[in-house]
Formats: C-alpha cells, sequence, structure tokens
C-alpha cells in the first residue's frame, strides 16, 4: 500500500510541470498557428500582406499551393503560402501613412 502512494508523490511534481508547460507553451502555440493558418486560408484578392523575408505586396490571386503577389504596379510573382507572415489591417495602412 505504501509503495503506490510513494509512486503518486514522486509522480506529482512532473505532472505539474507538465501541465503548467502545456497550459503556458503548447496550448497558446496551437492557437496561434491555427489562427495564422485561418488567416492564409481567408485571403483574398486586394488583401495586403508582408512576407516573411519583409516585402509589402498586394494579393492578386490567391491559389492552392501559392499566391499571386504584386510587389509594384509591373511585377507579379508567385509565393508559397507559408511565407505570408501576416496580413496588414487597414487600421494599420493609416498608422503607417501618419
Amino acid at each position: 500500500m505504501q509503495s503506490g502512494g510513494d509512486l503518486f508523490a514522486s509522480l506529482l511534481p512532473l505532472i505539474v510541470i507538465f501541465a503548467i508547460f502545456y497550459f503556458l507553451i503548447i496550448r497558446p502555440q496551437q492557437k496561434q498557428q491555427k489562427e495564422h493558418k485561418n488567416m492564409i486560408d481567408s485571403l483574398q484578392k486586394g488583401d495586403k500582406i508582408v512576407t516573411n523575408g519583409g516585402l509589402f505586396c498586394e494579393v492578386v490571386k490567391p491559389e492552392d499551393d501559392f499566391i499571386k503577389v504584386k510587389l509594384n504596379d509591373e511585377i507579379i510573382v508567385r509565393l508559397d503560402r507559408s511565407f505570408v507572415a501576416r496580413k496588414i489591417e487597414k487600421t494599420e495602412k493609416s498608422e503607417n501613412n501618419a
């Protein structure tokens, strides 16, 4: 009987550390990844984005694996969806111009 209680008492700190690790690191990271995937899937023509390389682009045509983006008035390139860092919201544009 006593060894069962000792086993639980010795595993309890390990379980608590794992629970803290899960709620402070793993769960928020999974939530952030899900939000980023939803943002990438919802990109439409005319949306402004920033790439992982720091380029500001405008979405011309979302495709299955790639997105056609316009770098300036003349240059249109294909960008892998995984290289989209974030979408620029309307409020960010007005702050950047000020």
